[in-house]
């Protein structure tokens, strides 16, 4: 017993998720290798603000404030401009593949409710439900003519416990009346805030109470994937 004891504890220890120092390390290794310039840009801005702290020390004697001060500064900048270029990098690899749309909406911060592949059809064409603050966001992804049926069942489906509560769409691409990978996280963030806390719970706890959809792998999917065989028969907006 001891014995397994140890050998369900080590696996529990090997599942652990990376450090936040190594998930850095790792996020750097794939920004240096798809933009090789961003890392070396960044430490030249942080080392330039740096400097121009020190400068501004000597000039008025103030030897230790100045440098002190500039130091948390210069490593905030850089660190803004890794990130961002992380992020830029990030929309670059998940644009045009199935399954991105979804890889950024179960990222973003905030009370957001995502329910990813909550309509499908063959085609993998799919709509990801969002609950937040702006009501009922439905998602979609795949061919811009096929997904509108698929969001207006969606929309017909959720309208029966939603009542008033603002129903939204979008399209995730690159062509007329879609939202671009990059776009997709600030256009939901923009959206008005129509419910408080409260009614976004009581919301979320009615369209719980609607017929469970089966649910899509998280995660771009790569391309030829083919959808689970419980959905590949499903067609959305049928309640």
């Amino acid at each position: 017993m001891a014995k397994k004891s140890d050998t369900t504890s080590a696996g529990k220890g090997d599942a652990k998720q990376p450090g936040r120092l190594k998930q850095i390390g790792m996020v750097a290794k794939v920004v240096h290798q798809q933009s090789p310039r961003t890392i070396p840009l960044a430490i030249t801005v942080a080392v330039v603000i740096l400097a121009i702290f020190i400068g501004i020390g000597i000039w008025t004697g103030s030897w230790i404030i100045w440098p002190l001060t500039g130091l948390p500064v210069a490593f905030l900048v850089g660190f803004i401009m890794f990130t961002r270029s992380a992020q830029r990098v990030q929309y670059k690899m998940l644009d045009g593949r199935l399954g991105a749309g979804m890889a950024i909406l179960e990222n973003m911060r905030g009370n957001w409710v995502v329910e990813p592949g909550v309509a499908a059809n063959k085609q993998m064409d799919v709509v990801h439900r969002v609950v937040g603050r702006p009501g009922v966001i439905l998602v979609g992804e795949g061919d811009p003519g096929r997904l509108r049926g698929l969001i207006a069942g969606e929309k017909k489906r959720v309208a029966r416990v939603a009542h008033d509560t603002p129903i939204y769409d979008f399209k995730v691409g690159n062509g007329e009346d879609q939202v671009p990978v990059s776009k997709l996280q600030r256009t939901l963030v923009k959206l008005p805030r129509n419910l408080d806390k409260a009614g976004t719970a009581e919301l979320n706890y009615r369209l719980k109470a609607l017929p469970a959809a089966m649910q899509m792998p998280k995660g771009p999917m790569p391309k030829g994937a083919k959808l689970p065989k419980g959905m590949r028969g499903q067609s959305g907006g049928t309640a």
